[in-house]
């Protein structure tokens, strides 16, 4: 591969604040200039969005859309380059509407998930519902999308669904790549994560058990389930819920409280990745019982950080957790209620957390861009 190819990497509109997303984008560039390939990255620029507070909502919303679907798409017609050496690669399936604007034989397109797209289709095992306009969006986003020659899934699971939207059809360009990791996440010694607890002010972790939940109030990360299968336990089980990511929404307050389990709930808002990777290092297990995913990266954090990981058996959990995880009912308290007892048994703990911390080393983020890079100079 010469030096003489380049690539530029298509990002998100950066006022909406996807960061998992920009994150994404920034290890896919790192990536790449590892392999001596000269890369750029172009955002949407930022001109109607900049007259409201917001473009997540309401007005600001619409003017986000001008800047994202209009001007950008002219911009994109402008500053593409005719050369053949120069590849361009869509880092968010969500921007599927710039494709007919790049060159179709040299782009390409990560797509995480359809969840959003089977949502608005009526699909209701997504739990994505969608508004009237989302609708007519999601739609014109699967439209361009199928008319991607080179289409990368971050699960086969994902890929299925995408070929199920397509009639049954795939195209030879379109194949899978599991995500590697985008930050480091590592076993620790007892000491250290338990100095990391105790300088952040959670003693209360460090003197009881806790199992650990990472992600947003979204209904298909079902976060419900923690606070439920504590309650079936009673007193069995006399440890604290620990929610990190986005601070608990009302619905799962009140749910805490009905339960009594409000005083056992410790929440912490977007912890820094040395102070979430030591609350998952502490934790007797981490709890991941989504209903629905494009592929799971928590899971594999966990294992990697050699904790004991309780997951949704819905796919694609088992496809990224592989038999480094217990996959339990995500509709069944009782059964994560089990399961949490079964991986207080030391000899299932240790076979399950060798089995994670070697299920992690699947996920390589140096044989990720590799894979990468000969999708996107496939010709």
């Amino acid at each position: 591969m010469q030096n003489t190819k380049k690539i530029v990497l298509i990002g998100n509109y950066k006022p909406d604040g996807q960061e998992s997303m920009e994150r994404f984008t920034q290890m896919l560039k790192s990536g790449f200039e590892k392999e001596n390939i000269p890369v750029d990255i172009w955002y949407p620029t930022v001109f109607f969005g900049k007259l409201s507070k917001s473009t997540l909502s309401g007005f600001g919303k619409w003017l986000g859309y001008l800047d994202k679907w209009l001007l950008f798409s002219i911009l994109l017609r402008l500053k593409r380059s005719s050369s053949k050496n120069v590849m361009y690669h869509i880092c968010d399936h969500s921007n599927a509407a710039y494709i007919p604007h790049l060159p179709k034989r040299r782009t390409s397109i990560t797509c995480h998930d359809v969840l959003a797209i089977r949502g608005a289709l009526g699909f209701k095992d997504a739990y994505c519902p969608a508004s009237s306009t989302g609708v007519i969006l999601q739609k014109w986003i699967l439209k361009n999308l199928l008319s991607a020659d080179k289409i990368v899934a971050v699960s086969q699971f994902t890929l299925n669904q995408l070929i199920a939207l397509n009639k049954g059809v795939s195209k030879p360009g379109w194949t899978v790549v599991h995500n590697g990791f985008n930050a480091g996440f590592k076993k620790l010694e007892s000491s250290e994560w338990q100095s990391i607890l105790k300088n952040n002010g959670q003693e209360s972790l460090i003197n009881n058990p806790y199992i650990i939940h990472v992600g947003s109030n979204l209904q298909r990360k079902n976060r419900k389930m923690l606070l439920n299968m504590v309650a079936s336990l009673g007193e069995k089980w006399n440890g604290l819920i620990c929610f990190t990511g986005q601070p608990m929404n009302a619905d799962l307050q009140q749910h805490a409280l009905e339960l009594g389990l409000k005083d056992r709930i410790v929440e912490i808002k977007k912890p820094p990745h040395l102070y979430l990777e030591a609350l998952i290092n502490g934790a007797q297990a981490f709890v991941f019982p989504s209903f629905s995913e494009g592929f799971g990266w928590p899971v594999i954090e966990a294992q990697a950080c050699g904790t004991p990981v309780i997951a949704s058996s819905l796919e694609p959990m088992p496809e990224v957790g592989g038999n480094g995880a217990l996959y339990v009912d995500p509709y069944n308290p009782n059964a994560y209620a089990e399961a949490l007892l079964a991986v207080s048994k030391k000899e299932l703990t240790q076979e399950l957390l060798q089995n994670g911390i070697e299920n992690a080393k699947r996920f390589n983020t140096d044989l990720m861009n590799k894979k990468y890079l000969d999708l996107i100079f496939l010709k």
